[in-house]
């Protein structure tokens, strides 16, 4: 079956906002807000990544202002609230993605790890790009025509010889009329749904509407 395109390469952002261990709590609000980012890498180095600082990392100075910790769950939080530099305010080691890595396994780590951004490193840990949720979802942009060529060339490896009639509309891909082996009905809708940009796979076979999850 044609392996997916799409790569964190394809889609993430390759200039990347940065910052070194020793930025100033504030330059790093400041940063975030210019830019609107969530999150910005560290670098040491000649640019590689020892760690992130979130919006998440930054809160407790402000969670905290006048009270103290009074349950476990908020010791760690509360040990950032007196940081003033990136390196006592970053997550570390930080949680990274390689360019290779497929859009699907991205998504995974940030569903994961419950990040929102991901720095991009190469093999040694240095800097490429970031890739965020939203830079993610730039594959749900791609045509209906372009979805259909793709879904096309799955069918035909799938089903040699008799290509399936099916549509695109919207990112939706529906198979309709007749399909002699019911039995290829799972395989099928595994293999559009694999195609990046797919929304949902539907089955419309000899009158039976079913959709697939």
């Amino acid at each position: 079956m044609p392996a997916s395109r799409y790569t964190v390469s394809d889609v993430m952002t390759h200039t990347a906002i940065a910052i070194g261990r020793e930025a100033s709590y504030k330059e790093i609000v400041e940063l975030m807000h210019e830019w609107k980012v969530s999150a910005l890498p560290v670098l040491e180095g000649e640019g590689r990544v020892v760690g992130v600082v979130s919006e998440a990392d930054l809160l407790p100075k402000e969670e905290f202002r006048r009270e103290d910790p009074t349950l476990p769950d908020q010791l760690e939080a509360a040990s950032k609230a007196g940081g003033v530099l990136a390196e006592d305010l970053m997550s570390s080691p930080a949680v990274t993605v390689r360019p290779d890595a497929t859009t699907a396994e991205a998504a995974r780590v940030m569903a994961r790890k419950r990040v929102k951004r991901l720095p991009v490193v190469n093999d040694i840990g240095m800097l490429e790009g970031v890739v965020s949720r939203s830079d993610l979802l730039k594959v749900f942009l791609r045509p209906d025509e372009e979805l259909a060529e793709e879904i096309r060339a799955v069918l035909a490896e799938l089903t040699p010889g008799t290509v399936p009639a099916f549509s695109v509309q919207n990112g939706i891909a529906t198979l309709c009329g007749p399909l002699r082996d019911r039995a290829l009905v799972p395989l099928l809708a595994r293999g559009i749904r694999a195609v990046e940009g797919v929304v949902d796979v539907r089955m419309e076979l000899d009158g039976a509407v079913r959709a697939t999850a």
